[in-house]
């Protein structure tokens, strides 16, 4: 028993001095990139830096577009990106309100940039009203009434 403590011993010893602590990488920009740039896996860079809350792997941001300028050699942050934008601004949208089975539909301008997901707010051509909605994969909006992942 005492041969084989020893044995554990100088393992646990072996681990504590050989082992090498873990290194995570954080995804960069590889170059300068405009806002409104569609990020490609040629766009990003990984570097051996533990960074939290930021990206790890490059799979995970391809597709998605930049929303302000991304600098070379920079951590990429959640709030620097989003989905790629299918409303520009001054864009003309649908919108649309759902509740049980009355749905009205009137035509908006859109007052920003959007992507599909994110809320976006529109004014009304009819009443020149400013409302919020949430992007439709189809590019409407819906403003109001039912949950729009109903939809």
């Amino acid at each position: 028993m005492r041969r084989l403590w020893t044995y554990v011993r100088a393992g646990a010893l072996a681990l504590c001095v050989f082992a090498q602590p873990l290194q995570a990488e954080t995804v960069v920009a590889a170059r300068t990139l405009r806002a409104q740039t569609i990020l490609s896996a040629s766009d990003l860079a990984l570097i051996a830096e533990d960074m939290p809350g930021m990206f790890v792997a490059i799979e995970e941001l391809v597709g998605f577009e930049a929303r302000v300028a991304l600098y070379a050699g920079r951590p990429i942050r959640p709030e620097d990106i989003g989905p790629a934008a299918i409303i520009d601004r001054n864009q003309m949208v649908t919108l649309v309100y759902r509740s049980g089975n009355l749905t009205m539909v009137s035509e908006g301008r859109s007052l920003a940039r959007a992507g599909v997901g994110d809320t976006l707010r529109a004014m009304n051509l009819t009443s020149k009203t400013i409302v919020s909605g949430q992007v439709t994969e189809q590019g409407s909006v819906i403003v109001g009434g039912l949950d729009p992942s109903l939809f």
